[in-house]
């Protein structure tokens, strides 16, 4: 039998694709899946309303010496006193983070679209406290004629550390992990400080000038509650939130 060379190799390149020719189009790229964020059911939801109280002797606020950087002085007529502890006068506490620390595995909640601000505004951080859901955008801005910096001490997260002058526009960051609390402050001007605590649910909140806090839309269930405080300490509890229901609660922390 006479074998014809040129008809085998003819074959071996039609099935070689030996013309040189390639398709252009790229592969599939297979998509990720939505994540499946957790719906609150409105109708089942309940509120968490309770007071962050104060016993013993108010302490008495120290003078913070802004000498170092006239404009600061200025902002504040020569008066400024330290905030690390500030009592009021009902006798609660101001700037107590409190936030579901758990009783909410397996659930995950969409970041808020809206950022949480940080403004460094009469040379300190506004608000000292600032509660942050995990992807959720941190904007710093300065309405400060100074130059300021914002360095969070992260440990859990990144490390960053950044210079801010006046008129700069707004930075911009996330945090991706949970950590309670990141101590924030300012390398310029020593006496600034502020906490943000990042949590993976949107269910936290901060005391003002009545020591109350109110958190809503919670789903029933049982959870534990903490309380983050800057000089005295933290605190739990457990708490159990019915189907539309409201709980109130109490914490009291003592000073010396």
């Amino acid at each position: 039998m006479r074998i014809h060379f040129p008809a085998i190799i003819f074959a071996i390149c039609l099935l070689a694709d030996c013309s040189g020719t390639r398709s252009t189009e790229p592969p599939a790229q297979s998509k990720e899946p939505a994540p499946a964020y957790f719906k609150v059911d409105p109708a089942t939801a309940g509120v968490l309303k309770g007071t962050v109280r104060f016993t013993g002797r108010k302490p008495t606020r120290k003078k913070i010496d802004m000498s170092g950087d006239p404009a600061c002085a200025e902002a504040h007529h020569g008066s400024a006193y330290d905030e690390s502890l500030v009592v009021n006068s009902n006798g609660t506490l101001a700037n107590a983070f409190i936030y579901i620390k758990s009783g909410l595995e397996g659930k995950k909640f969409e970041p808020p679209p809206t950022p949480a601000v940080i403004d460094q505004r009469g040379c300190w951080f506004h608000p000292r406290v600032l509660g942050i859901q995990t992807g959720q955008t941190l904007q710093v801005t300065n309405s400060d004629p100074v130059t300021h910096n914002i360095h969070p001490l992260a440990q859990i997260n990144r490390e960053w550390n950044h210079s801010q002058g006046q008129g700069d526009a707004p930075l911009a960051r996330k945090f991706i992990k949970p950590e309670v609390m990141i101590r924030v402050k300012c390398n310029i001007h020593s006496w600034m400080h502020a906490f943000i605590g990042v949590v993976e649910n949107p269910y936290f909140a901060v005391t003002g000038t009545d020591g109350t806090f109110e958190i809503r839309n919670v789903p029933a269930g049982d959870y534990v509650i903490g309380v983050w405080t800057e000089t005295l300490g933290t605190q739990e509890q457990k708490i159990t939130v019915s189907p539309a229901g409201e709980v109130g609660t109490t914490f009291t922390f003592k000073g010396e």
